[in-house]
């Protein structure tokens, strides 16, 4: 019914530099002919609870299933098409898992995640072998003293933290030019459908190393798009939840904000289970006592399919649709599909404040004040590092500029550091705005005017080239009313153009994880979108090939 209204375990961190400078970026050049060749076919696809039921039958230990997604790691990510999508590898995780076999064996199951494998972003926090840099040299030294709070509460279900996976450097924050999932100290990430093409970002290794199978999950940040984005880019679904649902202690971010930590998994369910592993209170981050009496820790029994009947979904069609045509084909289809499985559409269901938002420069100025005062914070909290502040980073990557800035520069930084501090009246007016216009105004005016469940939008554009002179050719909106907002987004693979996933987002109020979780998994289920990638090297599109010339007579 319509309604129309107005690894480095096994790569040493020395040698970095001469890795980018040898040609890291290109790896992915490297020709790989099926998905097939890949070892230990028998992990493509599986779903958590499969991995539990082959181990309940025991066909499988977590012993087996680290020693898989490692081989996997290996033949995919180091070799073959070169996915760059892992950083560091855990030295510690074959150990780890023997020790949860046997743990299962005597005392049963810890729960959902009891022995299956996880990689984290590599701005998360582990406190064990692992280094945590985000990318950058500067970070290259001593690990951090204690887990991330989501690193802990995922060890503490029973968890294997795999390792650490590579990213857009220091989230995307330095640079105007930045190119997505790419690091001074992991290279260039790339996208497990088209080789060529960009992962998107910053969270760009956990969407790809979830795509292509090298772990059961993974965690990824964002500010704005850095979860939702690359989960579109690569195919998955990616869970950006409200911001104080999850916990940034000893997480390296930039806009407190905004900043949230959430998930990339390959079916609503399986981002479900992690979600609700890693919600929770915690005394290191005051925001999260906003969740108060509004988490959950477990997101499954909202797993409904048939959650589309009657659900009243809305339409974002200003400004955050209508931006590519091909990304326009997917999105109506993905309408008319949501239709057919019983959902009232009204289309469309504009924010009142959509054109303000496409205009609006608030959301920058706060990301600028806030991120000076929060790396240095973070810094304050890493032991045996050469770097203390945002001043000390400029310095760092001017000296060593030939690593740290081949292809892009600072100047994200150079205006964060001009800020003054958090009581400073542009910071304050920039902030007021920026939520007001999302909030209040925005998402929470039209969930109302349109008397609506949620809102959908096209998450973003099929991937571009990845190119490392001009940086992103980004074909999306940016900034996002959730990204502004700090509010729930689900994006949920949606379809294909020319090979490369597309996928579609819900949108909700703050907390409302619980609806979105429902509408998308009924979506997902009604669609069957997802394809495993095939790592095709470049797009060969007979339209772009030249005719034979031909003399004029």
């Amino acid at each position: 019914m319509r309604e129309v209204e107005v690894a480095t375990s096994r790569r040493s961190f020395l040698g970095l530099s001469s890795l980018v400078a040898g040609g890291a970026l290109l790896g992915g050049r490297h020709r790989f002919s099926t998905y097939v060749d890949a070892p230990h076919g028998d992990v493509n696809e599986a779903s958590i609870s499969q991995l539990h039921a082959a181990m309940a039958a025991g066909s499988l230990t977590c012993e087996a299933l680290v020693g898989k997604y490692l081989d996997r790691i290996e033949v995919l990510d180091r070799s073959g098409p070169r996915l760059g999508a892992v950083l560091e590898l855990n030295p510690d995780a074959l150990n780890i898992a023997r020790a949860l076999d046997i743990e299962r064996n005597a005392k049963g199951m810890r729960g959902p995640l009891h022995g299956i494998p996880i990689l984290l972003k590599g701005s998360i926090d582990t406190g064990d072998r692992m280094m945590t840099t985000s990318g950058s040299l500067a970070l290259v030294g001593p690990p951090a003293s204690q887990d991330a709070t989501v690193a802990a509460k995922l060890r503490a279900a029973g968890a294997v933290i795999l390792g650490k996976t590579n990213m857009s450097e220091w989230g995307s924050h330095r640079s105007y030019r930045a190119t997505s999932g790419w690091s001074a100290v992991g290279g260039q990430t790339h996208n497990p459908y088209v080789l060529d093409r960009n992962p998107s970002g910053s969270s760009s290794g956990s969407a790809v190393a979830t795509a292509a199978n090298l772990c059961a999950a993974s965690i990824g940040t964002e500010t704005d798009l850095s979860i939702v984005s690359p989960a579109s880019a690569n195919g998955v679904v990616g869970i950006k939840p409200t911001t104080g649902l999850t916990s940034r202690a000893g997480v390296v971010g930039g806009c407190p904000t905004h900043d949230t930590v959430g998930v990339h998994a390959r079916t609503v369910t399986d981002a479900a289970i992690v979600l609700g592993t890693i919600t929770g209170i915690d005394p290191r981050d005051s925001e999260t006592k906003t969740s108060l009496g509004k988490s959950f820790s477990d997101y499954k029994e909202f797993l409904d399919p048939d959650g589309l009947r009657g659900a009243r979904v809305g339409v974002l069609r200003q400004v955050f649709a209508g931006f590519n045509s091909a990304t326009d084909a997917v999105f109506n289809s993905a309408i008319e599909a949501m239709e057919k499985a019983g959902a009232i559409i009204v289309d469309p269901a504009d924010l009142p404040t959509a054109a303000q938002i496409a205009q609006d420069h608030s959301e920058g100025t706060v990301h600028s004040f806030e991120l000076k005062k929060n790396i240095e914070i973070y810094l304050a909290s890493r032991a045996g590092l050469s770097v203390r502040t945002l001043s000390d980073l400029i310095a760092f990557n001017k000296l060593h500029a030939a690593e740290e800035m081949p292809f892009f520069g600072q100047e994200l930084f150079l205006i964060a550091q001009a800020t003054t501090d958090l009581n400073d009246p542009r910071y304050i007016d920039a902030r007021r705005t920026c939520l007001s216009l999302s909030r209040d105004q925005g998402i929470d005016a039209a969930l109302k005017r349109f008397n609506v469940e949620a809102l959908v939008a096209p998450t973003g554009s099929p991937a571009w080239a990845t190119d490392p002179i001009n940086g992103d050719h980004l074909v999306s909106p940016f900034p996002t009313p959730a990204g502004m907002a700090g509010y729930p987004t689900i994006s949920v693979p949606a379809g294909f153009s020319f090979g490369l996933p597309v996928g579609i987002s819900f949108i909700g109020t703050a907390y409302s994880e619980p609806s979105l979780v429902k509408l998308a998994f009924a979506f997902e289920q009604a669609t069957k979108i997802r394809k495993i990638p095939s790592f095709i090297p470049s797009l060969d599109v007979p339209s772009l090939k030249c005719p034979p010339l031909s003399r004029p007579r």
